[in-house]
């Protein structure tokens, strides 16, 4: 869970009614009620949302980046904010920053359908780019005039659809499972992804009766011990193989929100460093044998045997990894050699 059940009288009701006059399109209003909200509550997840679809529609896309990056960073099990930043990402022209973040949002939610078309629509505008660079190679290469045409008479035809008004999702205040459904953006033909949609605000009086399902799926029983190890074993060996692959987005996403980075590194500095150093390799070959887990409610410490090998290293490391459990997985809090 994001966040406890919390009352719902005073800011929620400032949040509401952001969200129902962004809905309106009265957007210096809306800014104001969930400037208030956040000033009651900064924490809250939905509220940092709709501030970052507020500075989406008022252009402030740099802004908008940091709110939604933040979210991530906080909260990286929630899909609608890594989907959002690859639609601002995109309207930048940064096709690569956008695919990394579809990615990480799909890492998060295999089922988020939205992610897989905007992802779509990335690879097709990468596409794009690389026919035309092949053309201004070789102006007489056919087949990339005949391939550049068919892109171009996809987002041809799917600028139809961007007059539809801008839906964005905003995040669940308390379970982020639910994967948002979604409309065109205004600038299809800049940016073809498609940003999350937001959920009707309920009235007041009708919330806590929303929140209801919350208590009572903290009272299930937590999973058997063996479960988590099997769970854990999991994931440490998808940690290992997206390191193998040089899937940079899919190792990152094994670490949590809250990871104890090395040196005291700003979590964005880490995150560079560690992209440069398995980019750079020509090859990476990460095995890890597991030698012993242990599970305390949420939390888990495993010892392994780690070998890497690449082209220019070989080394063999005992390593202590220190994980919480996340929704439905198990992140990497803290990484500790020897």
């Amino acid at each position: 869970m994001l966040a406890s059940p919390v009352s719902w009288a005073g800011p929620q009701e400032d949040r509401a009614d952001a969200i129902n006059l962004y809905r309106a399109g009265k957007i210096e209003a809306a800014s104001s009620k969930i400037n208030t909200f956040l000033a009651a509550q900064p924490k809250d997840p939905q509220g940092r949302f709709v501030k970052g679809l507020i500075l989406t529609e008022q252009k402030k896309v740099p802004e908008a980046i940091q709110v939604f990056t933040a979210l991530t960073e906080d909260f990286p099990e929630l899909p609608e904010p890594y989907n959002n930043l690859a639609v601002l990402y995109a309207s930048q022209g940064n096709y690569d920053k956008a695919k990394a973040a579809l990615e990480l949002a799909i890492h998060t939610h295999p089922s988020y359908a939205t992610a897989h078309e905007n992802l779509g629509d990335i690879y097709a505008q990468l596409a794009r780019r690389a026919y035309d660079k092949a053309l201004q190679l070789d102006k007489n290469n056919t087949a990339a005039q005949t391939k550049l045409s068919m892109v171009k008479d996809l987002f041809s035809a799917g600028s139809a659809k961007a007059a539809a008004p801008t839906q964005v999702a905003t995040a669940p205040a308390a379970a982020p499972t639910a994967a948002a459904k979604a409309a065109p953006p205004k600038t299809a033909e800049v940016t073809p992804a498609k940003v999350s949609k937001a959920p009707e605000p309920k009235p007041a009086e009708a919330k806590p009766d929303a929140k209801a399902p919350a208590p009572a799926a903290k009272a299930e029983p937590p999973k058997a011990a063996g479960d988590a190890e099997g769970q854990i074993t999991a994931a440490i060996n998808a940690w290992a193989k997206a390191w193998s692959d040089k899937n940079v987005a899919g190792y990152l996403a094994a670490y949590a929100g809250d990871f104890e980075t090395p040196d005291g590194l700003k979590r964005a500095a880490w995150e560079q460093q560690r992209s440069e150093r398995i980019e750079r390799p020509k090859s990476i070959s990460v095995e890890v044998k597991i030698n012993k887990i242990t599970v305390t409610g949420n939390e888990a410490t495993a010892n392994i045997r780690q070998s890497y090998k690449s082209d220019t290293l070989k080394s063999n490391t005992n390593k202590t990894l220190k994980l919480v459990k996340s929704g439905d997985k198990w992140l990497i809090r803290q990484e500790r050699a020897g």
